[in-house]
């Protein structure tokens, strides 16, 4: 699928949606995740991070350990970008905030506190 252009933005092939959720005990949520999807988690790739991940109907679930950055608290719905500035300014345009900005990804809030995280679509596949 091509990139292509709605109401003047960009928007990227969009890789599965991605969904993470980090865990005190890893192997308690692996089990947890994958009985309830029933699917298998798989360990990532290096240059995916750290954690395990599957694809179902769509959408791709993590799970890592928990740790102290700022996508390692709550469970986190990652969506892919083309480019990551321009999406960047329109989220604090659009009353949001940046927690942790990156090249290849950030970690946001939207307009009502909420967290979410940006990837270019090059890094998520």
């Amino acid at each position: 699928m091509a990139d292509e252009e709605v109401g003047g933005a960009i928007i990227a092939s969009v890789p599965t949606p991605l969904i993470e959720f980090p865990a005190d005990e890893a192997e308690r949520a692996l089990a947890f995740w994958q009985g309830v999807l029933e699917v298998s988690l798989e360990p990532r790739a290096a240059e995916q991070g750290s954690g395990w991940q599957a694809e179902r109907d769509g959408l791709r679930i993590g799970v890592h350990e928990r740790g102290r950055g700022p996508g390692d608290t709550v469970s986190l719905p990652y969506f892919t970008v083309a480019e990551m500035q321009p999406v960047l300014d329109r989220v604090t345009e659009l009353g949001g905030s940046l927690i942790h900005p990156g090249e290849r990804w950030s970690i946001c809030r939207d307009s009502e506190g909420s967290p979410f995280a940006l990837a270019l679509a090059s890094e998520t596949g």
